[in-house]
């Protein structure tokens, strides 16, 4: 059993962003500059950016993200292991970020008994 059918969400998602690219090409133009400027990298490999991307994904809570990077993981070599390591790392820094922002939300309480 799968949450969503990924595929044809990836299709959605990129026809989606050609539709996009008809009403305001210049962002869409932009947007693909960049990706493809980050891919032009010579001290990481394409794996190991997917992996980056797919924890970022994560993070980001984006689907759309998450369908297209976990794709071009895969088509990169990354194994399930290897994606589910760089999802731990996406686990521990979101409980890490929860943590300083808690901090942070029992600090602006411990201001309000300053007033």
């Amino acid at each position: 059993m799968t949450m969503m059918d990924w595929n044809n969400y990836r299709r959605q998602v990129n026809a989606g962003v050609k539709e996009l690219g008809v009403l305001s090409p210049d962002t869409v133009k932009g947007y693909v500059q960049l990706s493809q400027a980050n891919s032009k990298t010579g001290s990481l490999d394409a794996k190991l950016r997917e992996l980056i991307s797919l924890a970022v994904s994560v993070t980001l809570r984006c689907d759309g993200c998450i369908t297209v990077h976990t794709a071009q993981a895969r088509k990169a070599g990354a194994t399930k292991e290897e994606i589910a390591e760089a999802l731990g790392i996406a686990i521990s820094v979101n409980a890490g970020a929860a943590t300083v922002y808690s901090l942070r939300t029992l600090d602006a309480f411990g201001a309000l008994e300053e007033t």
